[in-house]
């Protein structure tokens, strides 16, 4: 496989130690990958924890943007009315979401059994892509073992790339999959105080729209014939995940989440028609509790006026975790023959500024 050219660094603000998600302390990020080929199965599960304890009995605050609501995701209603998050994140196919759902109320179950009887039932978050093109979803191959799976191996470090719900998703009609980054933010001091980091599970746009950094990276590859035209109208999707150390309300997370936006627009998607475009965010700042008995937590907001570096934060970080899903992800012959090249196996080793000499000229 050819090295490929350096993944460039989106905005002005700095990386955290990762440049992932996992910058935000007590995010841990877990993967199942399913890779059968004799059954043209490439899919998974991934699994995204808020901290280590149980999210079901200390829920953290989050808010949710649907940019275009072409999915089958499950558990957002209850998120959007009561801004918390009670399980784990879950990713993985649209045809695995029910099995995955039934999997994170077994284990809620198993650890606080009165979850659904004198407890309050438990609101599973299962968000979800079609891998339909490369995996043979009719096989339902994902169980609940690959939810339980993900969810013991999340860690601080994981891959990026076609893994877990990304092993057969697919990105500007090159390879995609799940991709992550992180952006610091400094206080008023001037010191880095607070993070945002992001994950995506990125199957959307088609190849003429791709953008890297501003050059169109898409176009030039369809010029040069490395990347064949699309047929048919997009039908892809993208899960954005946010997270963030800043004591943020629900309110002020589902405007951070509305920000991934510009961050997927830079890329060159424009929210099609068929493509479900989902953005979460939360904040590991405080945890409300489950049980009225439990106090609730007095907490100091961040003043609405300094969101701003937030917002610059969401954008760029979603931004780089698209171009990181596609940097790490290799060609991937999946279902019915169907490919899905990678976008730095094609690329060789041409830097990025090779883009601006390109034959097509970037506008000053």
């Amino acid at each position: 496989m050819a090295r490929g050219p350096n993944l460039p660094h989106i905005g002005h603000l700095p990386a955290g130690p990762r440049n992932a998600i996992t910058d935000v302390a007590g995010v841990t990020v877990g993967h199942a990958t399913l890779d059968r080929p004799d059954e043209d199965v490439h899919t998974g599960v991934t699994v995204m924890r808020p901290h280590a304890g149980s999210p079901y009995l200390q829920r953290v605050p989050a808010g949710v943007a649907v940019l275009n609501g072409f999915g089958k995701s499950l558990g957002l209603m209850q998120v959007e009315e009561l801004g918390v998050l009670e399980s784990p994140i879950a990713l993985t196919n649209t045809f695995a979401v029910l099995a995955v759902a039934q999997a994170q109320m077994r284990q809620c179950i198993a650890a606080h059994p009165e979850c659904g009887r004198s407890w309050p039932s438990l609101n599973p978050l299962v968000l979800e892509c079609n891998d339909g093109f490369l995996n043979d979803m009719q096989r339902f191959a994902v169980c609940e073992d690959d939810y339980l799976a993900a969810w013991r191996s999340a860690d601080a470090d994981f891959a990026q790339g076609a893994v877990g719900a990304g092993r057969g998703m697919s990105c500007y009609g090159l390879k995609g999959g799940i991709g992550s980054a992180s952006r610091r933010i400094a206080d008023e001091t001037g010191a880095l105080r607070w993070t945002v980091g992001a994950l995506v599970l990125s199957n959307q746009g088609r190849p003429e729209q791709l953008q890297v950094a501003g050059r169109p990276v898409g176009a030039w590859l369809q010029q040069a014939g490395g990347l064949a035209p699309a047929t048919g109208p997009e039908r892809g999707s993208i899960i954005m995940l946010l997270a963030t150390d800043a004591p943020l309300d629900a309110r002020q997370l589902r405007r951070l989440a509305l920000r991934a936006g510009a961050g997927l627009a830079r890329t060159g998607s424009v929210f099609g028609h068929g493509s479900g475009d989902i953005a979460l965010a939360f904040s590991t700042a405080y945890a409300l509790p489950q049980l009225a008995a439990e106090p609730m937590p007095a907490v100091a907001l961040l003043h609405d006026a300094r969101l701003d570096p937030f917002f610059q934060a969401a954008a760029d970080s979603v931004e780089q975790a698209i171009l990181s899903a596609l940097w790490h992800a290799p060609t991937l012959r999946g279902r019915a023959g169907h490919v899905r090249h990678g976008l730095c196996e094609l690329l060789g080793d041409w830097p990025v500024d090779a883009f601006a000499r390109s034959l097509l000229p970037v506008s000053a």
